[in-house]
């Protein structure tokens, strides 16, 4: 929901959110965008809702193009100071941001479960698996070695340089809303390049606190900007402007094509990573026992939210009593719930489209046969 404020704080005024159960440092949530090192509100508003209870968590600017255009711009500005920075340098900056997303693991997780819903355990996971990519990228900024080639002639020498390709915009999910920050931004930045990112507009806390951490461990104003809001104008500007040349998206394969199209205009270096339609194939002869953990882990991580979750099940017919019973009585085993309430195994659905989505497909299988 969008709604206008016009009691908007200033720049520079307090932007920490509502309390949400259990941090020990409530700055962490947000409610501002971070443009060239300065918080950034607006007098349009995105409230973002808590998927497991419909509470208001807090809200972020609507920012549209200009906001974007500013993003894109402190980012140029802030390019050659840091492409000129040496790997150490840069190396070490990483570490500190890793070190203290380490030390703040137990606040992130409950404030990644406030507004994605999955269950704390499960976001204390990804907020580790977060910060593993920052640790990655942090050393592996020391090591962007060249290569000398054999030449084609005597007299010639043949050289490879590795150098930052310039500013890099970035789109991510909602599904895991601090692990594919880090797996685009680090690497970006360990490289040399300035990063302007577009999180889901679902789940923009977590990002917002990483960028607030980052800060924190000493990256410069404009090295890392979070541009929040509706998805098309900001798109628009990133996809379009001459300034970016590296664009990366996580998200549906309709929507990846269509931001991939965008970016020829300018020909960007593009990477993306689109949503599957994959199967989970049960034989005869299959281990029954792994192959119901193997469903359990792969359909029922993140409530079956993720890229690489089974869509389909296909079961041969000489196992497939025995395989559904068993499934189904792991599955009827799950406790769902609030993460933040108490110890849960799925937590809700992201929204109330998500929700209906899901009906319709238990419908559809009902009507061609299936029984609950």
């Amino acid at each position: 929901m969008t709604t206008p404020d016009t009691s908007a704080p200033a720049h520079g005024a307090s932007t920490s959110g509502p309390a949400v159960a259990g941090l020990s440092d409530s700055g962490l949530l947000r409610q501002a965008a971070w443009i060239g090192g300065v918080e950034r509100t607006s007098n349009l508003w995105i409230e973002v809702f808590n998927p497991a209870t419909g509470e208001v968590l807090g809200r972020v600017p609507d920012l549209g193009r200009d906001s974007a255009a500013e993003a894109v711009a402190a980012a140029r500005e802030a390019l050659p100071a840091w492409r000129g920075r040496t790997a150490k340098e840069r190396s070490v900056l990483l570490r500190g941001w890793y070190d203290r997303v380490m030390a703040a693991r137990s606040d992130l997780a409950r404030l990644l479960t406030a507004e994605q819903g999955k269950p704390l355990a499960e976001a204390e996971g990804e907020i580790a698996y977060a910060a593993a990519f920052i640790e990655w990228f942090a050393e592996e900024a020391r090591r962007a070695y060249g290569d000398v080639i054999p030449g084609h002639q005597a007299d010639k020498r043949l050289l490879v340089l590795k150098q930052a390709v310039g500013v890099v915009a970035a789109v991510t999910p909602w599904n895991f809303p601090a692990a594919m920050v880090t797996r685009k931004v680090a690497p970006a930045l360990a490289a040399g390049c300035t990063v302007i990112l577009k999180p889901s507009e679902l789940t923009p806390f977590t990002a917002l606190a990483l960028a607030r951490l980052g800060a924190e461990a000493g990256l410069p104003a404009g090295v890392f900007n979070i541009v929040t809001g509706a998805p098309e104008p900001i798109g628009e500007v990133l996809t379009g402007s001459p300034d970016v040349a590296k664009f990366t998206f996580t998200g549906s394969t309709a929507v990846g094509k269509r931001l991939a199209a965008a970016c020829m205009g300018t020909v960007k270096r593009v990477s993306l990573e689109l949503g599957g339609n994959a199967p989970f194939i049960v034989f005869d002869d299959a281990d029954l026992e792994a192959a119901v953990d193997g469903v359990m882990a792969s359909k029922f991580r993140n409530t079956g939210q993720t890229c690489v979750c089974a869509n389909r099940i296909y079961v041969q017919s000489g196992v497939y009593e025995a395989f559904s019973g068993a499934l189904a009585a792991r599955a009827a085993a799950l406790r769902p719930g609030d993460g933040l309430a108490g110890p849960t195994d799925q937590g809700p659905l992201i929204n109330a489209a998500a929700l209906a989505k899901v009906e319709r497909h238990v419908t559809d299988a009902l009507e061609g046969g299936a029984r609950v």
